[in-house]
């Protein structure tokens, strides 16, 4: 599969339900159609992670792509996808980039640990509606 150059990819816990739903509504959101996705535990995702040497094992939860430029995990992430939406989200993304990493990722890593028992799991990975298939990798 040809990984797109000119969009943004967010790997995500394809088996956490706050995660797809999180990826649910960044699609709504992506207005400029900015973004792809794929699962953490997808072919394709092993093979991003493993291309930039990041440890599933460490960072199970979210990872923006920036293809040919950069990627970025947990807080940051998140962060620098709600920028992409502008308006007040986007502003409050560009703000609390401000605070220290170690401290967002503090909260974030709470938050990650405990998605499974607040929200549940699935027992496989999302599949996306025929609506939705093309905006995954």
């Amino acid at each position: 599969m040809k990984i797109p150059d000119n969009k943004k990819i967010i790997l995500f816990d394809g088996v956490c339900n706050l995660c797809n739903s999180t990826v649910l509504s960044v699609i709504k959101r992506d207005k400029k159609d900015s973004f792809r996705f794929a699962s953490l535990q997808s072919d394709i995702g092993m093979q991003l992670t493993k291309e930039r040497g990041i440890d599933t094992q460490k960072i199970d939860s979210i990872i923006l792509i920036d293809p040919g430029s950069a990627y970025f995990v947990k807080s940051t992430a998140a962060l620098e996808i709600a920028k992409e939406f502008g308006g007040f989200m986007g502003f409050m993304g560009s703000v609390l980039l401000f605070i220290p990493g170690s401290v967002r990722d503090m909260v974030y890593n709470f938050i990650a640990k405990n998605r499974y028992r607040w929200y549940g799991k699935k027992e496989q990975c999302m599949v996306p509606t025929p609506e939705l298939r093309d905006k995954f990798l």
